[in-house]
């Protein structure tokens, strides 16, 4: 049964998700979708804990070896993202039922909890796959799940948010599929191992640096790099809060992923960064990005929209540790990835908790909150520490790795550059904080309760982690330096 969690990872959520809908009842559909992300998550720490015993699993899709037949493949570094991916998936479930009600129209909950498991399932496919085209379809299920799910926000601005993101996406994804065309074309093959083997780098035709250029461009798109974001903020800011909180933590997490594996496992560093001069244009645009998000963010009237900017900004940090391309940086990178996830997530659920008891997102609206929410309030300090990156945070550790990296390197000036820019970042923080604390609270704010248990509870899980993850470093750092060292060991 064990050598069969592979498939299960994935086959689960994508039959519940038409059961759901077959449901055609909240309740119940909630139910489902519940247990089923708690067992998906379950099965994602069998296959950690596999992974770290026996190193790679390779599971072969109806017994057809690569590269005929489509192969899963799960390391040290598909491991750690489908396991905190699932986490979040399933943690999110526990904290929907509230928010749910309060945003989308209850003749919609089923639709909602049928099209969560299958941006799930998508998510969770495209870190197990070892088939490039295999990687597009499951990021193209996830893309069009996550459209639907931004739309069911009950604002006017909702269906046009997802429509942005639509089109964008659907470039993005146009590139994306153009690349894996060109490459098909040149090697005769889908499955990545068997791409990277066949493939010529250096002295191989201009076709490759084309299918290379659409594939970059493409992820860059779907990471939302800066200048490629637009479509981040308005997804972020329109979709109900708890759809917020999931594709934030997870969707542009699974794209940088999806870029580690194209960039490490198809067209390898020494070809990328030596032959070509991408790693010197990635971190231009992540430094760019770091600084223009991190600054649009102070500006931000609606927190949604301000913590959007601020994910931008942390995108740029993940690229930078990634152009570097050495082990340290890329450690760094996939750590990042991580603690990213739990910082975020924490903070849009604290944002939800906030929707539901004053009906609004914007900052003018929260203020004195800190009076009469005072749990909620505290959840929004603890994420902001650690999204600056205060010692004994999450936070911290993925900024220190990035910085030391960075020094070994002598890269200097983005040494200082990123020191500079935490401070944007406690300016953003602290806006929030002032507003909560140190206004006068409003009528509504004063007539406001606490957020029920069932959404502070896992909202506090996940604030908890962004510390034990700061002090306790070894799980998440020695994955990601295991997964590095894969990454680099591996290619030619």
């Amino acid at each position: 049964m064990t050598e069969h969690l592979p498939i299960l990872l994935i086959v689960l959520p994508l039959v519940a998700a038409p059961l759901c809908m077959i449901l055609h009842q909240r309740t119940a559909a909630y139910t489902l979708a519940l247990v089923v992300s708690w067992i998906t998550f379950a099965i994602s720490i069998a296959l950690v804990a596999q992974v770290s015993e026996s190193g790679v699993i390779r599971y072969n899709l109806g017994g057809w070896a690569p590269p005929y037949g489509i192969e899963y493949v799960v390391d040290s570094l598909s491991s750690f993202v489908m396991m905190f991916v699932s986490g979040i998936g399933a943690i999110v479930l526990v904290y929907a039922p509230k928010s749910v009600d309060d945003e989308i129209a209850r003749s919609k909950h089923y639709l909602f909890y049928a099209t969560y498991l299958l941006c799930l399932t998508g998510l969770l496919g495209m870190c197990v796959t070892g088939d490039l085209f295999n990687v597009f379809v499951f990021l193209e299920i996830s893309s069009l799940s996550s459209y639907a799910l931004i739309s069911l926000g009950q604002t006017r601005r909702a269906p046009l948010a997802a429509f942005q993101y639509l089109i964008i996406g659907s470039i993005g994804a146009t590139f994306i599929l153009i690349g894996i065309g060109l490459l098909y074309q040149m090697t005769g093959t889908l499955n990545m191992a068997d791409i990277a083997a066949r493939v010529p780098h250096e002295n191989g035709p201009r076709t490759v640096l084309v299918a290379f250029g659409f594939l970059v461009i493409g992820l860059c798109v779907k990471m939302a790099v800066f200048p490629l974001h637009t479509w981040l903020p308005n997804a972020y800011t329109y979709a109900p809060s708890v759809v917020t909180c999931f594709i934030a933590a997870t969707a542009t997490k699974v794209s940088v992923y999806a870029f580690i594996r194209v960039i490490f496992g198809i067209i390898t560093p020494s070809f990328a960064f030596d032959y070509l001069p991408l790693d010197t244009e990635l971190t231009i645009l992540a430094l760019i990005g770091i600084f223009v998000a991190s600054t649009a963010a102070i500006y931000q009237a609606n927190v949604k929209r301000l913590l959007a900017y601020s994910s931008v900004a942390q995108i740029g940090y993940m690229i930078l540790g990634i152009s570097m391309a050495t082990p340290g940086g890329l450690t760094a990178g996939i750590v990042h990835m991580f603690n990213h996830a739990l910082i975020k997530g924490g903070l849009f659920m604290i944002v939800g908790c906030f929707a539901l008891r004053l009906g609004s997102v914007k900052l003018d609206d929260w203020k004195g909150a800190g009076k009469t929410m005072p749990w909620t309030s505290l959840g929004w300090a603890i994420g902001g520490l650690a999204l600056i990156g205060v010692p004994v945070t999450a936070g911290f550790i993925s900024k220190w790795l990035l910085l030391t990296a960075a020094m070994e390197k002598g890269m200097w000036p983005v040494a200082v550059l990123m020191l500079f820019s935490s401070l944007l970042a406690v300016v953003y923080v602290w806006r929030v904080v002032e507003t909560l604390y140190f206004s006068e609270p409003t009528a509504k704010v004063l007539k406001a309760k606490e957020a029920p248990l069932g959404m502070l509870i896992p909202t506090y899980i996940v604030l908890a982690g962004t510390f034990l993850f700061g002090v306790w470093t070894t799980y998440s750092a020695d994955m990601a330096a295991a997964a590095a060292a894969g990454l680099l060991g591996a290619t030619p």
